[in-house]
């Protein structure tokens, strides 16, 4: 799935704190957002292997949840939700496409990595690619609601957010077809350090 709808969902898992304790919602939004960020900081450094943890960061939020229902504070609160929105983020991209440049096309079956058991997840593709059309639909389910109850920066935020997920979808499929021309347009000495998917014109890995 692309990261608006990442960044989205892990906004959306704090919702509840407006109702149940509102003083905490804005680190919780807060923390949720980067939670649903941080595993694709490897985007060019080993993508959903290196900083992706379907299992880990799961185990991680089962311990915190509790803690965080037993002592709620800004830290337990903001440790809880940046957890969630992480194993939110590896397990939703196991439902997505694999991981190429075109995944519409199917030919990779590596999905995420599992570092637990050390092994590659295969792509459900039950929300076909990140930028498919289900992709957008699905960042709108939670954009929605966060933009229907939010107002001051965090609603910019979404609305930003949201904006950047529409366009990514409408120019996806271009973009694949322009990344393996700007690499080539690249010196040489940057092509080890730019993702096989590119360089490979995203035909299998």
């Amino acid at each position: 799935m692309m990261l608006p709808t990442h960044v989205l969902s892990g906004m959306a898992l704090a919702l509840p704190l407006l109702v149940v304790a509102p003083e905490f919602a804005p680190v919780g939004l807060v923390a949720g957002f980067l939670g649903g960020l941080a595993p694709d900081l490897d985007m060019y450094f080993g993508h959903r292997k290196t900083l992706h943890y379907p299992v880990y960061y799961s185990v991680l939020a089962a311990v915190a949840v509790p803690v965080t229902l037993a002592a709620p504070s800004t830290v337990t609160i903001a440790m809880a939700l940046f957890f969630l929105g992480a194993a939110l983020h590896c397990v939703a991209d196991v439902f997505g496409g694999g991981l190429e440049l075109r995944p519409w096309e199917g030919t990779s079956e590596r999905a995420v990595y599992d570092h637990l058991r050390g092994e590659w997840i295969a792509p459900r593709r039950t929300v076909g690619y990140d930028g498919s059309p289900a992709d957008l639909l699905l960042m709108g389910v939670f954009a929605v609601p966060l933009l229907a109850v939010l107002d001051g920066p965090l609603w910019l935020v979404v609305l930003g957010t949201a904006l950047v997920g529409a366009v990514y979808t409408l120019t996806r499929r271009h973009l694949a077809a322009l990344a393996p021309i700007v690499v080539r347009a690249l010196p040489s000495t940057v092509h080890p350090y730019v993702p096989a998917r590119y360089r490979s014109e995203g035909r299998g890995q």
